[in-house]
């Protein structure tokens, strides 16, 4: 007999964004994090640090239960971002972006260049509500709802 899997509970737009740059601020899988989908409470984990979490969480965690928390590279919010930016507020400037990465260390290099320009306010801010959509689409497409931070949860 199937049993319908039971609605996930809704989680904050904030606590999902605290955990996607806990998840991006490291190489592929050194920081992951782990949506319950019983409970909405987002697991953090990290390779060789004690983040004395309080609950139990399983080694290998069940998709049915668990959803991981996707890292910058899944969702393409590295280069391609970037390079939309340049695209949208340095045009002059779209073929230095690309020269720059076309290399390793692109990223901080890529942060000289907003800064001389003195836009990276602006880097912030559109990378921000980029990071935000792209978070949106792929938690509507897992199928948990996302609350306002205001709301009560």
């Amino acid at each position: 007999m199937l049993t319908e899997e039971p609605e996930a509970e809704p989680i904050k737009l904030s606590e999902l964004v605290d955990a996607f740059e806990f998840v991006s601020v490291s190489d592929l899988n050194e920081h992951q994090a782990y949506i319950c989908k019983r409970t909405g409470w987002i697991i953090f984990v990290s390779e060789g640090v004690d983040l004395k979490e309080d609950i139990e969480f399983p080694d290998d965690p069940e998709p049915t239960h668990y959803l991981q928390v996707p890292h910058r590279r899944d969702l393409d919010l590295g280069r391609r971002l970037a390079l939309s930016f340049v695209a949208e507020e340095l045009p002059d400037l779209f073929d230095e972006a690309m020269e720059i990465f076309s290399h390793k260390g692109a990223y901080s290099r890529f942060k000289q260049l907003v800064q001389a320009t003195d836009t990276l306010d602006e880097w912030y801010a559109f990378e921000a509500r980029v990071t935000e959509t792209a978070l949106s689409e792929w938690i509507d497409e897992v199928v948990v709802t996302l609350i306002d931070n205001e709301q009560p949860a």
